[in-house]
């Protein structure tokens, strides 16, 4: 499969900052990749670097196999990019201003084509085109960003936060039109915070911490690196044999259920012997993406809430 995003040994220093420290990315084509980590993990620094704005410090980047530093100008015609605040000439309508942003990315080459889908774009994210820039809140000027970058099809869409300010329906007409866009063939970078988004969208995840990546593949692969969680009615007399099988974990008794949670490597030995014990109103419930983030940022969050329980 071809390789649309690569970083190898990424680089990028500030002064004494270090934004990145030694950065692999691999993004597959025509795949939806999250990129995951909170701020100042050092997503949005990689994302300038893959568009050409900043210039790595050591390392290497590519996009499409070619150099985005030196060759922006014809990169950015196979680009759209939404990044998490947008700002609108004050003057433009949203049309015009979507108008202007597709003629920048190298023009529209088909009117018909276009026209039609930013009128059904336009219809599906409920923004009025003909209100000027100054007057449209956080999540409208968001919405102008979504709809120019879709209007015009590109072979790989760069997304950084772009649902900030979109309402929950906007969200999910976003996943919709995100979906349509990798059905179509395109490939999506979708750098977010919000985790659900991530698990519903993407077919595989990075997630990186301090400028490197800490984890990478597909959800059930990383699945595998964590717990999933067991509950099942409680009967009497059954705790000393589940402690005693492999695996298991933070095994409790509350208001009638048993709960612990399991190695994920070891469900398919755990669950046969759940069957000889005879449970009840069993569930099992694999890791969400939530916790495969904790798993690595846990201990940043630990003095928080600590301090929140004092």
């Amino acid at each position: 499969m071809t390789t649309v995003i690569s970083t190898r040994a990424l680089e990028k220093r500030f002064g004494r900052t270090v934004a990145l420290d030694g950065l692999d990315l691999e993004v597959r084509e025509g795949e939806i990749h999250g990129f995951l980590g909170p701020n100042g993990a050092g997503k949005s620094t990689t994302i300038r670097i893959l568009l050409g704005l900043a210039r790595p410090t050591g390392g290497q980047a590519r996009l499409f196999g070619d150099d985005p530093w030196r060759n922006a100008a014809a990169l950015h015609r196979r680009v759209a990019y939404v990044p998490g605040d947008v700002s609108l000439w004050p003057n433009l309508t949203g049309g015009e201003a979507i108008d202007l942003l597709a003629r920048l990315r190298g023009g529209v080459t088909d009117r018909r084509t276009y026209e039609e889908r930013k009128a059904r774009l336009l219809e599906a994210f409920q923004l009025d085109p003909r209100k000027k820039g100054r007057a449209y809140s956080k999540g409208n000027r968001q919405k102008v960003a979504l709809v120019a970058a879709l209007a015009t099809p590109a072979e790989l869409y760069i997304l950084d936060e772009p649902t900030s300010g979109l309402d929950p329906l906007m969200e999910q007409v976003f996943n919709r039109e995100i979906t349509r866009a990798a059905g179509e063939g395109a490939t999506v970078l979708l750098s977010s915070h919000i985790l659900s988004e991530v698990e519903v969208l993407c077919d595989r995840v990075t997630i990186i911490r301090a400028g490197r990546r800490v984890e990478s593949g597909t959800l059930p692969e990383l699945r595998h690196l964590t717990r999933s969680s067991v509950a099942f009615a409680h009967r009497a007399g059954q705790e000393s044999e589940l402690a005693a099988l492999e695996g298991i974990h933070d095994l409790a008794v509350d208001d009638g259920r048993v709960s612990f949670t399991v190695d994920s490597d070891r469900i398919a030995h755990v669950l046969p012997e759940l069957g000889r014990l005879g449970v009840q109103g069993l569930t099992v419930a694999p890791p969400s993406l939530e916790e495969l983030f904790l798993r690595h940022y846990g201990d940043e969050l630990s003095p928080v809430r600590e301090g929140a329980t004092r």
